[in-house]
């Protein structure tokens, strides 16, 4: 799969607090336009906005965006500091990421930064990355919300504790996750290529460190550090979502307007990295289950002209499955699966090839393969077709992302890190200029032997080198860009379930049921949602590969189009789709601009209807899907998961729901026949069955009429019967697997539960779930795990409840140390102990409570989300009246019914407990002798 050009935020932590300086709040002023924007009368244009979006600047600096969308229910605040791994010191490493955490621990006004976002109903986050860290939140829209959040990121930009106290419990949660990532041979990989293709520059170093920094760092270092760079001229403020623009201006003014500048200047970075002069070469030996190999080469900075070209570059070698190191290594069975990637940077950076090799196929003939159809690719210029295809599924990116201003609100991060947030909007123009021409040009530019990091050193009597041009001057680059026009506006939505059965239209279409909401949306966009169903128990007996075969066909061309020619259809209509099938259904996911949506769901039928089945695409497929299931083959969470449901699953093979073991599952891959698959689609597909909602930007009447048409004919020649959920085996086990050379170990403890969602004890169940192991580290579980004892970096519970069968469970899962097995074991269980026994104080089921409503408020705001409960609730019968019920029965829980509701139904006496790690390693560890260092 080829991953987005742009820079994954990476998955970081949270949590903050110190004492602010108060300067007289400047009025913002918004940023004087460039010297070419004069008019002959020596005026200057009012201010710098870009399609919707408008820079303001304070006078202590800080630069403040603001993006009013009235379609959303909710408003994100973004606050970006250029601070990142790039940055740090020797000794330093990790340090940018360490302190993104602690910026969640609390300052004086904000002791509890967990508890403040949870009770609010807040989504928030914090990551990091080589340029930039940056800390967001998104609520439910009001003033006071908004008020809120500007007042806690100004109070926390310069007022978090930054204490011993946190950092030591901290760094053990950071050191955790960097385990995590060490449970990863492909990760590990790109790490080590990464260091060795950068010998001075700071992006040669992981952003979450080294385990020695993280464990020796002092906390005035850390806290000179913070000082350093949090401070209102090294950050931008983003708000996006729905406010008013005065109001929120205003707002600013009164919190991060008070801020002082400090005197002494942000520092810079000016390490540059000379030009590579040769072939180099890293090899990694660790336990795992897939080969895999990876190259790099040098690339400018993301603010260069050419970047445009080597974006289209990277997509045209790596998409899947037209890209040209798709069709040489996957389609040869050189290679399982092959990636390309590019990180777009403030300073130059690389653009990145990978593959990953099952055993049985030649790791050196994969990397020939590899190395020829990269360093090769110019002698065979790029044609229009694949630059296009590239271009438009880039430009459709970027499209679908400005539609949603939260999004786009926190992907600014990433262009203002790279120099500025407009250049968001100048290379996405400059995509579009892209020419084969100029894509061959950047790949013999930059895609040569000496730029390469992957091989070995061979002396070269004439090197041929790749010079990066000189830097750009973005500022001037963008002297009087503006953009273009403004996406259109939607409606403001009451997301309260009383308004929704207001308006959510219900009827009938072929064989399936209709919940149909028409609404004004951003970018006129449309989500549908539906499901086919079929089959028996009996009739489904048996036939769970060749069903999971079918349906992972499904997208992989019909009798009309190719694979490819599918996808190119989707992109150019600007959809999102994805159908997918299992034994007893099929379910479909649609999100399209309303102008295309009629094409977009005839190509869906096309899909349903016309699989082709082709025998090139199942072998290609099959080899996909067994090189994914053998590299969890040593997997900690893996093991553990798959241990776990065959303890308590209740069915025997065979049983469409069997939980199969990791061989069975291979041995099931390898055997199932396309013959099998076609088979299993001829006796089950059809629509006699089924469910479809729509949220959005349609037409009803034309929707209903359309589904009548395209599925009215259609039967599945199978009858359908509901297959009854069974109750978990009742047994408790306690199981311990070994997984070699895994510094990550992984917990999973759980019981099964006779329960449905309508039962009068769920509400209590649902709220005491939440303050055990829900909510954004706030619960009992992630308190004592992760924030005193630091022995998880991801600690939380989870409940499950039938809607139509009394089957449910109630799970907790830790990722850890292997030596902090008992630990760990002990803290969960006696958390859990407490709750049951002693229950929970009213201001934390208050605040709970709060969290929770708000939580579910906002996610009936979220369109795909609305669209899936309608689909679920048209299949149980079910209306949102449900819901009403639901949270009005939560308002008035006391704590008292919660701990007796979690007392009649949870014991941990019968909770099976499954660990999965490097046990034996630890122990090996801490019995090697101590040797200490020689007196001085």
């Amino acid at each position: 799969m080829l991953l987005s050009p742009r820079l994954r935020l990476l998955v970081a932590a949270l949590l903050l607090s110190s004492a602010p300086a108060l300067a007289k709040a400047p009025t913002p002023a918004q940023v004087a336009p460039s010297p070419q924007s004069r008019s002959k009368a020596g005026s200057l244009a009012p201010f710098t906005s870009v399609e919707g979006i408008t820079e303001y600047r304070l006078d202590n600096g800080l630069r403040v965006l603001l993006f009013p969308d009235p379609t959303k229910s909710t408003v994100t605040v973004n606050v970006t500091y250029f601070v990142g791994s790039r940055h740090e010191g020797y000794g330093e490493t990790g340090m940018a990421h360490l302190l993104e955490h602690l910026l969640f621990k609390g300052t004086p006004t904000t002791p509890n930064v967990p508890q403040a976002l949870t009770q609010r109903g807040a989504r928030p986050n914090g990551t990091t990355w080589l340029d930039r860290t940056n800390y967001f939140e998104t609520l439910p829209a009001s003033d006071s919300n908004l008020a809120w959040a500007l007042s806690f990121e100004a109070d926390r930009m310069v007022n978090s504790f930054i204490a011993k106290k946190d950092l030591d419990s901290e760094m053990t949660v950071v050191r955790n996750e960097l385990e995590r990532g060490e449970n990863s041979p492909s990760r590990i990989l790109s790490e080590r290529v990464m260091s060795a293709a950068f010998i001075w520059h700071n992006y040669g170093k992981s952003t979450i460190g080294s385990r020695a920094d993280l464990e020796n760092v002092p906390i005035d270092r850390l806290q000179a550090f913070y000082r350093k760079y949090y401070r209102p001229d090294n950050a931008m403020l983003v708000v996006a979502g729905n406010f008013e623009p005065q109001k929120a201006l205003a707002e600013v003014q009164k919190t991060f307007g008070r801020l002082r500048k400090p005197s002494e200047p942000v520092p810079v970075t000016y390490t540059e990295e000379p030009t590579q002069d040769g072939e180099r070469l890293v090899t990694l030996r660790r336990v795992g289950d897939v080969s895999a190999l990876a190259a790099v080469y040098h690339v400018p900075e993301g603010a260069h002209p050419d970047f445009a070209a080597i974006d289209v570059l990277t997509h045209v070698l790596g998409n899947e499955p037209s890209g040209r190191l798709y069709k040489a290594l996957v389609e040869t069975k050189k290679a399982a699966s092959a990636d390309a990637d590019n990180f777009q940077l403030h300073d130059p950076g690389v653009l990145s090839f990978s593959a990953e090799v099952r055993e049985g196929q030649s790791l050196d003939a994969a990397r020939d393969a590899l190395l020829k159809t990269v360093e090769e690719s110019s002698r065979t210029p790029f044609t229009p077709d694949e630059v296009n295809r590239a271009k438009t599924a880039l430009l459709k990116s970027v499209e679908l992302m400005l539609n949603n201003s939260e999004r786009a609100a926190i992907q600014l991060s990433e262009w203002a890190a790279i120099g500025d947030w407009r250049l968001l909007f100048l290379h996405r123009d400059r995509v579009e200029a892209v020419t084969p021409a100029d894509v061959t040009r950047v790949a013999e530019q930059y895609l040569k032997p000496s730029n390469r990091t992957l091989g070995l050193f061979f002396p070269t009597a004439r090197p041929d080198r790749s010079e990066l041009p000189p830097r750009v001057d973005v500022a001037a680059m963008l002297q009087g860009y503006k953009g273009r026009g403004e996406i259109a506006q939607g409606e403001a939505f009451d997301p309260s379930p009383s308004n929704i059965e207001k308006r959510v239209q219900r009827s009938q279409a072929a064989g399936l049921k209709l919940a149909l909401l028409p609404k004004k949306t951003r970018g006129e966009m449309a989500t549908v949602v539906f499901s086919l169903r079929w089959g028996t128990e009996k009739a489904l007996w048996g036939r769970a590969d060749a069903a999971e075969y079918a349906g992972a066909m499904l997208m992989r061309g019909t009798k009309k189009h190719s694979r490819q020619e599918l996808k190119d259809a989707f992109d150019q209509l600007k959809a999102r789709v994805s159908v997918s099938g299992r034994a007893d259904s099929a379910n479909v996911y649609v999100e399209a601009p309303r102008q295309h949506l009629p094409k977009v769901l005839e190509l869906v039928a096309e899909v349903l209807r016309e699989p082709s089945f082709d025998a090139k695409e199942f072998a290609l497929l099959k080899e996909e899907r067994l090189a994914a299931l053998e590299a969890q083959r040593s997997e900690p969470s893996t093991q553990a998961s798959i241990a776990y449901s065959r303890a308590l699953s209740p069915y025997a093979k065979g049983h469409p729901y069997y939980a199969d073991t990791l061989e069975e599952a291979l041995a099931g891959l390898k055997d199932t026949t396309l013959e099998q698959a076609q088979s299993f689609f001829r006796d089950f597909y059809g629509a006699s069955q089924g469910e479809l909602a729509a949220v959005g930007d349609f037409d009803a009447d034309a929707l209903k009429k359309q589904v009548a048409e395209l599925f009215g004919g259609w039967k599945s020649p199978a009858p359908y019967e509901r297959i009854v959920s069974q109750p978990y085996k009742p047994v408790a086990q306690a199981l311990s697997l070994e997984t070699p050379d895994k510094a990550n170990a992984f917990f999973l403890a759980g019981q099964g539960l006779s329960l449905r969602d309508d039962n009068a004890d769920y509400p209590a169940l649902v709220l005491g779930n939440f303050m055990m192991g829900g909510g954004f580290l706030n619960s009992r579980l992630a308190t004592r795990v992760r924030q005193q004892e630091g022995l998880s970096y991801s600690v939380s519970s989870s409940l499950t409840a039938g809607s139509l069968d009394p089957v449910g469970s109630f799970s907790s899962y830790a990722i850890y140390a292997p030596q902090n097995a008992g630990k760990l074991e002990k803290a969960m269980r006696e958390e859990l102990e407490k709750a049951l026994q002693k229950g929970f104080t009213p201001e934390e089921l208050e605040k709970a409570r709060a969290g929770l409503l708000e939580y579910r408020r906002t996610g009936r705001a979220n369109d795909g989300g609305l669209a899936s409960t309608l689909v679920s609730y048209l299949f149980i019968g079910r209306t949102l009246e449900f819901d009403a019920a639901f949270e009005k029965r939560m308002s008035e829980l006391k704590p008292e019914d919660v701990r007796a509701a979690m007392a009649r139904y949870l014991d941990w006496k019968k909770v099976t407990v499954v660990k999965a790690g490097d046990f034996a390693g630890a122990e090996k560890k801490a019995k090697a002798p101590v040797v200490n260092p020689p007196a001085p």
